[in-house]
């Protein structure tokens, strides 16, 4: 894997797949509309986008992102550009976000004014993501949200220059509600970062499975700083709750300390845990052969993935990389094409242009047809749901399904309730 601060020096590749297949095959839809912030980006050289993501604090997700956000940026070209846009190369401006609001907002502006971008996309965590689509929304210029998962960037704090390609928080604990509800299980704890995505998953699954479980209760909860988890005292407290399940929302560093805690302590032994993110190559190869069987979650089973052209994308991404790909990877992905596919149809790099093509919009991408809700900019990609387990000393997922995104989206009324107050 390439170091976060420095990019791929390997020579380009052409991707084994069809344009059509991979990236989509919209043909041009050029609008004729006024011209605004993004009409400083129209030309003949390439087409600059800026992206802003936490490279160096979570490289684990975001250098595999770029590694394949680059392959997919030399397909488009050698594919012939932007056909639309008479056959202009695109070009992406790789930044780092320094993970806080402050400099991802510096960041931003430099992307705008100093390298002279046609628009944003990014980010990794959630107040993060927040704090830039605010940004995006006073200097009316598109941000495309490719990672963050708060409710809110689509919901009460969402804007018209804001989209979102990953499924939300309320998305993805939607799945799991789904998966675990006729368990029987009734009293549950819940341990979640305390920071916005966190204590948003908590709600969504008080809220969802209330609705769905008759008797439901949460016993308690634990709420340890983002990188700062007390593992001993995290683990020891959940284990006075004396619940038969837990609603894990912990990622990285943090959960692999909780997890190694809890096998030590026996917190998940005959208990149900349903996990956010767990199956993600991302959390589950430092987890190796400390990986507990049998959790509940969302996750990225690549090596199983059928269709759609994934396997080839697989291919290509382990023989230009020598690595296998992460969920960050499938994302950088589908973004580009999603980008690609925005453009053509666009015709313009003109910011309302470019809004208009991506309300509506939808791509055929390496996990199936994705489409971006007009109504809140919510895109349907979804994620896969199985149950963890263990290959040799390895953490896999075993009885997959892909839970599709449009499934599992806020309902509309909602949406409408949440953006009007």
């Amino acid at each position: 894997m390439s170091p976060p601060d420095k990019m791929s020096t390997r020579d380009e590749m052409v991707l084994p797949l069809s344009r059509r297949t991979v990236l989509g095959g919209l043909a041009a839809a050029p609008l004729s509309l006024a011209a605004s912030r993004g009409a400083l980006a129209q030309g003949s050289g390439p087409i600059r986008i800026g992206e802003l993501n936490s490279y160096g604090r979570m490289a684990a997700f975001a250098v595999p992102y770029r590694n394949a956000m680059q392959l997919a940026q030399d397909a488009v070209n050698k594919a012939g550009g932007i056909k639309a846009l008479g056959g202009r190369p695109i070009e992406i401006v790789f930044r780092d976000d320094g993970s806080t609001p402050g400099d991802a907002t510096r960041v931003a502006e430099e992307l705008l004014t100093r390298e002279n971008v046609a628009f944003l996309c990014g980010t990794f965590l959630s107040n993060v993501g927040l704090a830039v689509a605010d940004f995006a929304n006073q200097r009316k210029a598109l941000f495309l949200a490719t990672e963050p998962l708060t409710d809110a960037l689509t919901m009460g704090s969402g804007n018209r220059y804001t989209f979102r390609v990953r499924p939300n928080t309320y998305m993805q604990t939607r799945m799991l509600v789904e998966a675990v509800k006729d368990r029987g299980i009734k009293r549950w704890a819940i341990v979640a970062p305390n920071y916005e995505y966190g204590q948003s998953a908590a709600a969504n699954f008080k809220k969802l499975m209330s609705a769905a479980v008759p008797g439901f209760e949460v016993v308690g909860e634990q709420f340890p700083a983002l990188g700062k988890v007390d593992a001993g005292a995290t683990v020891g407290a959940l284990s006075q709750m004396k619940a038969d399940g837990l609603f894990n929302v912990l990622f990285g560093a943090d959960l692999t300390a909780f997890v190694r805690e809890g096998n030590t302590r026996g917190l998940f032994e005959k208990r149900t845990v349903a996990s956010l993110l767990t199956g993600e190559p991302e959390y589950m190869i430092p987890l190796g052969d400390e990986t507990p069987e049998g959790w509940v979650t969302t996750g990225y089973p690549w090596e199983t993935i059928e269709g759609n052209g994934h396997k080839e994308f697989v291919a290509a991404y382990r023989a230009r990389f020598n690595d296998t790909p992460r969920l960050g990877s499938l994302l950088g992905y589908v973004v580009v094409g999603m980008i690609r596919d925005m453009l053509e149809k666009a015709g313009s790099t003109e910011t309302e242009a470019m809004i208009a093509a991506l309300e509506g919009l939808t791509s055929q991408t390496i996990a199936g047809p994705v489409t971006m809700r007009a109504l809140d900019h919510q895109s349907t990609l979804g994620a896969w749901i199985g149950e963890t387990a263990l290959n040799g000393r390895q953490g896999t997922m075993k009885k997959i399904r892909y839970a599709d995104g449009a499934n599992y989206m806020f309902p509309e009324a909602e949406v409408k309730a949440a953006r009007k107050a």
